[in-house]
């Protein structure tokens, strides 16, 4: 009987300690709550075109988030200080990680951060916009390490080349980089060099395609054919000249047409070989 009084009191699980861990849950939220602006403000340092105002804010949350996590009350910094670095190291790995489309290496990125600090500064003591050479000298850089970083931002967010200026009648950029030249002019060359390519042996006509369109080294290519490197960039040499003196003989506008050709005139292979 004694025994069934007791069971109760043995089998009665104990309690879990779970008092202290919500009252640090509810510490946490007290301070993300509280200091919701601290994230805002950071998120909006980094702010520039490209970037979304709120993607940056969720960042600085989970920063915030993460300070309020690891904030230990006891060693009496204040919150803010402990967690204004923690929010911008998760900004600044988030702009590192995500926000580039052709990502540059990491020290052009720090250093475009750095410009972008210092060049509002300095133009106000200058009282104009600083040259290349000053933002140079202000950060004890090169100035064409702040050229590179300058030019970065184009891989940030690259500027659209059917973008129009609202502001000029200048045309678009894909209009002023089309080439000027005659692609008729173009392709008469190309029939040309096809024509001549023709006139060489077979294994000269490999040894330009393996050379120059598969871009084989010249010591492939001399294990491919059992020949020296020298003997390679020789007979390579010796190709283009043929090449070149086939293509000058090729001038006259009826090469390779089989009317109208004169007798007396030599053709491109006969001319190869006289020359």
């Amino acid at each position: 009987m004694a025994e069934s009084q007791q069971s109760p009191q043995i089998l009665k699980p104990e309690q879990p300690h779970s008092h202290p861990g919500r009252i640090q849950q509810t510490f946490e939220n007290h301070l993300v709550l509280d200091y919701l602006d601290l994230a805002e403000a950071l998120a909006a340092r980094f702010q520039a075109r490209g970037r979304d105002r709120a993607d940056l804010n969720q960042v600085a949350y989970l920063g915030l988030v993460k300070a309020a996590r690891g904030f230990d009350e006891a060693r009496g910094a204040s919150f803010p200080a402990y967690a204004a670095p923690t929010i911008t190291g998760e900004l600044k790995r988030y702009l590192r990680d995500r926000c580039w489309m052709v990502r540059p290496p990491r020290h052009v990125q720090d250093l475009r951060s750095e410009l972008l600090r210092a060049e509002p500064a300095l133009a106000q003591s200058l009282g104009r916009p600083p040259s290349a050479a000053e933002l140079a000298r202000e950060l004890a850089v090169s100035p064409e390490a702040v050229n590179e970083a300058t030019a970065a931002a184009a891989s940030l967010h690259p500027d659209s080349l059917d973008a129009v200026d609202a502001n000029t009648d200048t045309a678009p950029l894909a209009e002023t980089l089309s080439s000027g030249e005659d692609p008729l002019a173009r392709l008469e060359e190309l029939i040309c060099l096809n024509q001549a390519i023709h006139e060489l042996t077979a294994e000269d006509q490999e040894l330009l395609y393996r050379r120059y369109f598969c871009e084989e080294s010249q010591a492939e290519l001399g294990r491919r054919f059992g020949v020296s490197q020298m003997q390679v960039s020789r007979r390579l040499s010796r190709v283009l000249v043929q090449l070149q003196r086939l293509l000058q003989d090729g001038d006259s506008p009826d090469w390779g047409s089989k009317e109208g050709t004169d007798q007396s005139s030599p053709s491109p292979r006969r001319a190869a070989s006289t020359s």
